[in-house]
Formats: C-alpha cells, structure tokens, sequence
C-alpha cells in the first residue's frame, strides 16, 4: 500500500495549523445553497441546511516517510543498521543505538532528525529525576508518594506507568537548583559527541519554565534534547556510571581503531538497582510493555510521550538498553508526527531492533576490539 493511502485526509495543508495544539478541531462548514426553484415548482416544505466536516491537524510533522533518505553510514554497525531500519518501516522518526562499554556510535537512522538541535524529552526526564531524589535523600525506592485521594505509588511502579504528579512532586521537593545540577551532570545542555560537528548542542533552561519545576520535571518543559544526548545519558545508566564522549566513526578503519573517552564519572551506582526495577516494570506491564519482556534478554526502557510546542510535532520517545552479557545496547527511538504517534509506539520499535539481533544471535558473538581501545579504561577529556 502506498504511504500516502495511510494518511488521514486533511484540510492542515489548505488551511494551516490550528492555533489551539492540545487536540484535533473539527469545525462544520455550511453549504452553499441551491439555486430557488420556480414558485409553481418549488417544494413549500423547508429544508434543512447540509453540512460538511473538515478536520484541521494542529501538527506540522507528518506521521510516514522515508527516513534513510541522505544518511552516510560509511563507519556504521551494517548488522544494527538493518535491524534498526526494519523495525522503523515507514515511520517518520529516528534510530539511535550506542554501544555502552565505548560510546560508540553503531548506528543512526533519520540523520537529518537526530542532528537536529533538540526536542522536548517528554516523560524520558523521569529517569533522571528518579536519581536526583534518590540521590538526595528525597525518596528512596519504597517511598509511597500520594497521586490522588485513594492512591500512592512507589519509584518502581511511577516509572512503570509514568505517573507525572510523582516526579511533579519530587521534582518540587528538590527544587530548580538541583534538578537543574542533575541534568547538566547527565550531559544535558552540552554537545554529547567528541569530534562530530554535525551535533547540535542542547539547552536547559536558565530559570524554572513558565508552569514550574514540577512540570520540568514530569514532562521536561523548557528542556531542549537531541536523541544523541539521551543515548549518552542512557550509556552511563546502562555501563553502571561512566559517562562516555559518543564517537560516530564515518568509516570502517575509525570504527576499527576507536578509542572510548570518558567525559565523567557518575557516582550513580548505588542507586541503579532502585531505578531499574522500575524501568523493566515499564517494558513488562508498564507504558512501554510493547518493547516485549523476555526474562532471558531483558529490556529496560522508559517511554515519553508529549507535543513539541516549538514545531508542534507529537513526539514519541523510547529511552532503554539490555541487560546481557555480551554485546549490550543502548537503543534510542525518537517519532514525530501526528496523533498516531507517542511513546508505546515507539517502545513497539525498540523491541522489535533487540529482537531481529536476537533471532540473529548477535548478542552471543564477540563484538571486535582493537588492542588501542583498552587504552579508553584510563580517562580522558574529562571536564
């Protein structure tokens, strides 16, 4: 089937996007009456007026498209590659998978999206929050926060089911100041790349956004973040605390002679196994369930799912890395589009790219290491 027989007829392109972005408007145009007919012809009972229905999108983005379309994979993982494409199909958004243990780069799908300078991450800033609480004695994993009048949750099922008011709550509890600190610690604001002058830096915001930290820190309101930045932040959670620079070889010999540099270490790993939890409850009953728990390889992930106010794009996110011995990824799905779009999709994506290496048995192989990048183990650049 064509792409465009998938998409919903619009009057978006005609008419432009509607100025109120929190649903779709629909508005019932009357039509131009009929001609009177002769009085000795003409029937004396009154008709009623017809109507037409036009339904106006307020997005700008659209939902399918071809999204290999320009990009150089000269220095990528052919294997990842693939598996990544597949699983994105004709989906308009991008790929991004990191090896954890270097930093590197092993693919990138949809180029022109994720070297853009950033999106809203939506509900993905949880993870981070998680830890700033956690870190400062704001909650501990058993914490019971009250959400409503009958109901409390702990870390674990917050995260599985993204609850805002919980990371509202923490969020308020630690203040600007701190929530702030964190994310700059987990490399927000700041190029995540070393040597890629394709990267567009991110920004974090300078006082608390307009609605407040809560909503900062729930739904990442004035947080400006590229896929790549989030794959950084993902590889410190995923290696146990090693903030890695990510490193994009653009050809086979850079790929082979790669040498991983630590931008910092994170003193995080004491808190890992209260966050973790939460993000496999997430995969197996959770937001991102359609990711597909498997005990044997697993999956943790967080979903975000939110309207980008600036372009306005729905956006869906899939922020996640598995757990095995050999060969762990992290895997960073980002779509853009309309309402079909948000993060259970997107985690839809990621399960499928974990599952294709699976069937292929590429967990089980050794991944090649030049004797240089042993060197990576001693720390470099760091800031």
């Amino acid at each position: 089937m064509a792409i465009a027989a998938l998409l919903p007829l619009t009057a978006a392109s005609r008419t432009g996007p509607s100025k109120k972005l929190t649903s779709t408007k629909q508005s019932f145009v009357r039509s131009k009456a009929p001609a009177k007919k002769p009085a000795a012809t003409r029937n004396t009972k009154a008709k009623a007026p017809t109507f037409r229905r036009i339904f106006y999108s307020p997005w700008k983005e659209p939902t399918y498209k071809d999204s290999t379309d320009g990009d150089q994979i000269d220095g990528e993982d052919l294997v990842v590659r693939r598996a990544a494409v597949e699983a994105l199909g004709p989906l308009n958004g991008t790929v991004v998978v990191v090896d954890p243990q270097t930093g590197r780069v092993l693919t990138v799908v949809n180029q022109k999206v994720a070297f853009r300078p950033g999106f809203t991450p939506c509900s993905t800033i949880k993870i981070m929050v998680g830890l700033a609480g956690l870190s400062e004695g704001v909650i501990e994993r058993e914490t019971q926060i009250k959400i409503s009048r009958r109901m409390s949750l702990n870390l674990t099922e917050a995260l599985a089911k993204s609850e805002n008011s919980f990371f509202q709550r923490v969020g308020n509890k630690l203040g600007f100041e701190r929530v702030s600190y964190y994310h700059r610690l987990f490399g927000l604001g700041e190029k995540a790349t070393l040597g890629f002058e394709g990267e567009k830096q991110g920004t974090l915001p300078l006082a608390p956004p307009p609605d407040g930290v809560g909503y900062m820190s729930s739904h990442g309101h004035g947080i400006v973040m590229s896929p790549l930045q989030l794959a950084s932040t993902m590889t410190a959670i995923a290696n146990g605390g090693t903030l890695y620079y990510l490193q994009y070889p653009q050809t086979q010999e850079e790929a082979a002679n790669l040498v991983p540099r630590i931008k910092r270490h994170l003193d995080i790993q004491q808190y890992l196994p209260d966050v973790k939890p939460g993000l496999m409850a997430a995969v197996d009953h959770g937001t991102a369930r359609r990711a597909g728990f498997d005990p044997d390889e697993p999956i943790l992930g967080k979903t975000g799912t939110c309207t980008d106010q600036s372009t306005p794009t729905h956006l869906g996110w899939f922020a996640s890395f598995n757990d095995v011995d050999k060969n762990k990824l992290v895997v960073i799905v980002l779509l853009t589009g309309g309402r079909p779009i948000n993060g259970p999709v997107a985690s839809g994506v990621g399960g499928k790219i974990y599952r294709t290496l699976s069937e292929q048995r590429y967990f089980d192989q050794e991944r090649p290491i030049s004797p240089v990048a042993l060197l990576g183990s001693r720390p470099c650049c760091v800031e």
